[in-house]
């Protein structure tokens, strides 16, 4: 019989963003922040375009999250995405 093929990072990566979309427990803005970010960087790189002004709570809060990713590689931020939603999910029950 022979061995299952492990799955692509990218197959794995797409899973992982289905999955986390299915949470019964929203995670915290923290956590939501570090999965933006990382999905961000796995998807489109480093940060572009200016950071928000200060009255644009929300977009300067996402923009600093992507940001703090610059220069991880698309494969580390897709690993730290599929990583962070497995322990979502394990914090989820």
């Amino acid at each position: 019989m022979a061995a299952a093929k492990p799955k692509s990072l990218e197959s794995r990566f797409a899973e992982a963003k289905a999955r986390v979309e299915k949470l019964e427990t929203r995670p915290s803005n923290e956590k939501l922040l570090d999965l933006y970010g990382l999905y961000k960087q796995a998807t489109e790189g480093d940060v572009s375009g200016a950071r928000p002004g200060l009255l644009d709570l929300k977009g300067r809060a996402k923009h600093d999250a992507w940001a703090r990713r610059k220069g991880s590689t698309r494969d580390a931020a897709m690993k730290a995405y599929v990583a962070l939603v497995e322990e979502l999910e394990e914090s989820d029950g």
